[in-house]
Parts: C-alpha cells; sequence; structure tokens
C-alpha cells in the first residue's frame, strides 16, 4: 500500500549472512578437496589391477618393481602384525590408565595428567622413531635377539603412539557414565573394583571402542616412526622379532623413485590403505552414534487411543 512505511533491514543480518555464505563456501571447498585427492589416488592407482589382477596385487609374495612383480601380501601382512601387536600392548595400558584418571586419581592429580597424556599426541612421530632407534632397537637385540628392526620393536613404539588416543576418549566416555550406575551398584554392596568391572566398563564399552578403533587408525597410517625401527624387508613376517615392511613405509621408501607401473603400483597400496582408514573411521563414527541414541532415547510416543483410553480409566477412578 502506498501508505505503508518500509521497515529497513537490520545490518547485522546482512552481516551474518555474508559469514554464513562463507563458512558454507568453507565447508564445501573441505569437501571437495577431499573428493579431489580420492579420485586422484583411484585414478592413478587402478589401471595396475587391470594388469596383474586384484586377486594377484593382494594376494602376491614377492616384491620385485624392477622385475614387473608386484605383490603387496607382505605389506599387508606386516601392517596387522604391527597394528595387532600395538593393540595387543596399547589397549590395556590405556584403559588402565583410563580407569585410574577417572575412578581412583585425585581430582587434582587428574586434571594435570590428562593434559600432559593428550600432550604425547603433539610430539613428531619421528621423535618417538628415533627413540626406538636408539633404545628399544638395541635392547630387543641384546636381550632377545636377532637384528632388533622387527615387528617387536614396531609394535612397542606405535603402542606409546596410540596410548593419547584411547586414554582421552575412553577417559571421556566412562565421564559421561550417569553417577547414578556407581551410587546403585555400591548400594547392591558391589566393591569399587566390582563397580568399575562390572558396571563402568560394559556402560562405557561403545566410546572405548571408538577410541580403540580411532588408534588403530593412528596405528596403521603411522609411516616414519615404523620405517626407522622396522627393518622394511619385504618378507612376511614369521616371528615377532622378524624384520617387517608396512603399506606405509613402502609407499614412503619408494615413491621418490618411482616411475611407470612401480609408480602405479604404490598408487594403488595408497587405494588399499584408504579403503583400511575409511572402513576403520566409519565404524568408530557408527559407534559413536550408537552411544549418543542410547544416551539420549527418542521419547516414546503414544498413540491417540492409547491416550484416549488412559483419559476415560482416569476419569472412571475420579468417579
Amino acid at each position: 500500500m502506498p501508505g505503508r512505511r518500509r521497515i529497513p533491514r537490520d545490518p547485522r543480518e546482512k552481516a551474518d549472512r555474508l559469514i554464513g555464505n562463507i563458512l558454507l563456501a568453507i565447508a564445501f571447498s573441505a569437501v571437495s578437496i577431499l573428493l579431489l585427492l580420492t579420485l586422484f589416488i583411484f585414478k592413478e592407482g587402478l589401471p595396475i589391477f587391470s594388469k596383474i589382477g586384484l586377486k594377484g596385487f593382494l594376494l602376491g609374495l614377492k616384491w620385485a618393481p624392477g622385475k614387473g612383480v608386484f605383490g603387496i601380501l607382505p605389506m599387508i601382512a606386516g601392517s596387522v602384525y604391527v597394528t595387532g601387536g600395538a593393540l595387543i600392548m596399547g589397549v590395556p595400558l590405556g584403559l588402565a590408565c583410563a580407569l585410574f584418571l577417572s575412578e581412583i586419581a585425585p581430582l587434582r592429580l587428574s586434571r594435570v595428567m590428562k593434559p600432559a597424556i593428550e600432550l604425547l599426541a603433539a610430539i613428531p612421530s619421528v621423535v618417538y622413531g628415533f627413540i626406538g632407534l636408539v633404545v628399544l632397537v638395541p635392547l630387543i637385540r641384546s636381550v632377545l635377539g636377532g637384528p632388533g628392526f622387527s615387528v617387536l620393536a614396531s609394535s612397542v613404539v606405535l603402542a606409546i603412539m596410540i596410548l593419547p588416543t584411547i586414554i582421552s576418549i575412553s577417559y571421556d566416555a566412562m565421564k559421561a557414565v550417569p553417577v547414578s550406575f556407581r551410587e546403585g551398584s555400591l548400594a547392591l554392596g558391589a566393591s569399587k573394583w566390582q563397580t568399575m568391572i562390572g558396571v563402568l566398563l560394559p556402560a562405557a564399552r561403545s566410546g572405548i571402542v571408538a577410541g580403540v578403533i580411532l588408534g588403530m587408525g593412528r596405528a596403521v597410517g603411522e609411516t616414519m616412526a615404523v620405517i626407522m625401527v622396522a627393518g622394511n624387508a619385504t618378507t612376511v613376517p614369521l616371528t615377532p622379532l622378524d624384520p617387517v615392511r608396512t603399506l606405509t613405509s613402502n609407499i614412503a621408501l619408494e615413491m621418490g623413485y618411482a616411475a611407470g607401473d612401480h609408480r602405479t603400483a604404490l598408487f594403488a597400496t595408497g587405494v588399499v590403505l584408504f579403503i583400511i582408514i575409511m572402513i576403520l573411521n566409519v565404524l568408530a563414527t557408527r559407534i559413536t552414534r550408537s552411544r549418543i541414541r542410547a544416551s539420549f532415547p527418542k521419547p516414546h510416543r503414544v498413540s491417540s487411543e492409547t491416550a484416549s483410553a488412559t483419559g476415560s480409566a482416569e476419569g472412571g477412578e475420579r468417579r
């Protein structure tokens, strides 16, 4: 209408909209970069499968780029052994530390130790590898025999490196368990140790499993520290004292001079590693979401028939 005055827009609304668009563009750029990296890795790595076949590449026992032989089973086995050893040593120690910080340690000590443990994740991996090279490898060689560069050395170094992830996520999962769970268990006559083992750990299970899976992803993707202590032999290790080469080490050691099919095979190794890491991340995300849904269940919907029946029953009781 001609007599109606137009209300001016708030300048802050325009600024908020501009900032929102900028943040949206940044988010899309991050997703676009990830998609481009994925397409590039698959584009460079997939052609080798058409030449030697998926079975020959994944199950081949020999890696000889000079002869055109590309079998990554020794590297897959090396990654599995090293990661499995790191989990065997790191998970019990991480859970014990998280239990201590969550349930036993005084509050002041817990507030100091938890940030200190999380700082371990900020130490460069080459530092862990150097300490393993100087201290751990000679120790294994003198005490257990063998060359020292082995599955055992790599597993010990990786077990220390995944501790911050496992401890931090497990600690948060244990702290998220309601206090009523602990009080109810103690009221029924259980000891504090029985409460921690029988009530706390099962209640925080999904968060603990998510932390273990993320720690596993860290161990699978680690490169520099493993290169320095593993020995990097392209054979399937038969004992914990044998040298080993992982998938990441294989890429890092040979990408600098690779060409032709050799370079394509290394990108195909990256494809296999990419798929493994994605599977672990999806598992961790789903487990974490299931824990959130279990902690915050959806409210129960009451149907109209049930509501009317309940109302009529209450009315009859009042009469």
